[in-house]
């Protein structure tokens, strides 16, 4: 099985996508590092090469969870699927 994005700790809400041309309405598959499992999800929204996918509903003001640390919180509501990104999270980093 091909794997379309990654997630590296169990508790992680976005896994990082890690192929070209994830398209809405296909369905990954993602391999969370932690654990060695893997988990399908349908991508809502076109998500390019490196952004990150929500892999849960998370409302506003949620803490985005990514490789097991806090990297932002969300600045809209976020469906699990959807591309996740500067248009709707706000980085620690920034």
């Amino acid at each position: 099985m091909a794997i379309d994005f990654i997630v590296h700790d169990k508790a992680d809400n976005v896994g990082v996508v890690v192929v070209e041309n994830v398209q809405a309405g296909k369905t990954l598959s993602g391999w969370i590092m932690e654990t060695n499992e893997t988990v399908a999800l349908p991508a809502l929204d076109v998500v390019p090469l490196g952004h990150k996918i929500a892999l849960a509903n998370l409302q506003k003001d949620s803490t985005i969870l990514k490789y097991g640390h806090d990297v932002g919180r969300t600045v809209a509501e976020i469906g699990a699927g959807r591309h996740v990104h500067t248009h709707n999270l706000k980085t620690r980093r920034w």
